[in-house]
């Protein structure tokens, strides 16, 4: 009978992974101090609202955490920068802002909405050097429009992969979000997946990808930062169920 034993030459993989508790971004440290002292103030003059106001302070927390993500690599791979729902996936003009990285012809747009509910820590899709960030001061309307794309307040991202393709991702503003903040600037290098910025309280993320990517996601299906694949480089394209 042969034996059901590896060879001992051959290394065994880590099989396990504990849970922890994700940290919370220093972004977050002020805000949660604040929510904090009011609810102290509040207490000194009525105690029944303790409980409702603490509820906020741990909401502030839980809103920035900052949860570490493991990042698929490989050839080719276009990573999701946001958490939450894709909503749109379509063929669209490039923002003017953008035309002079990307190029004047459509490309196809998939848009990930992120609820207050979601981790609003965003990652680059590609590794890289950072080409361009513009930010644009505008309205505060529902990030799930589709013409908060071109009316909101919002910051245009290009990466230039060491293949040289550029990959172009836009974070805008929504009804409650009112910073985006960013981690990176021209110049900088980054890999794929590293946090390169933030949006407080609710928004959305808008990928542009070259005409030689496939998407690799559905409508309402939910992504994950830093983990899920959106597009691949002469990919097959992907349908999906509701279910």
């Amino acid at each position: 009978m042969p034996s059901l034993e590896k060879p001992p030459h051959t290394p065994l993989p880590t099989t396990t992974v504990k849970w922890r508790f994700p940290a919370v971004h220093p972004e977050g440290h002020k805000y949660a101090a604040i929510a904090f002292g009011i609810t102290l103030l509040a207490t000194i003059v009525t105690k029944v609202l303790f409980w409702p106001l603490f509820a906020v302070v741990i909401w502030v927390l839980t809103f920035f955490r900052d949860p570490v993500r493991t990042t698929p690599t490989g050839e080719g791979l276009i990573i999701a920068p946001a958490d939450g729902l894709v909503t749109m996936i379509q063929r669209v003009p490039v923002p003017r802002e953008l035309v002079g990285e990307l190029g004047d012809a459509p490309l196809t747009r998939v848009s990930i909405f992120m609820s207050v509910f979601d981790v609003h820590i965003n990652r680059t899709p590609i590794a890289g050097t950072i080409r361009q960030v513009v930010y644009i001061s505008g309205k505060f309307l529902n990030a799930d429009l589709d013409k908060a794309s071109d009316e909101n307040e919002r910051q245009h991202i290009v990466v230039e992969g060491r293949d040289g393709r550029r990959i172009g991702f836009t974070q805008i503003a929504g009804l409650v979000a009112r910073r985006i903040v960013p981690f990176v600037k021209p110049g900088d290098m980054v890999a794929t997946g590293q946090r390169i910025g933030l949006i407080r309280f609710g928004s959305r993320v808008d990928v542009f990808l070259p005409d030689d990517i496939v998407p690799q996601v559905v409508l309402g299906q939910r992504s994950i930062a830093g983990e899920t694949v959106i597009g691949r480089v002469g990919g097959v394209p992907v349908a999906g169920i509701s279910q």
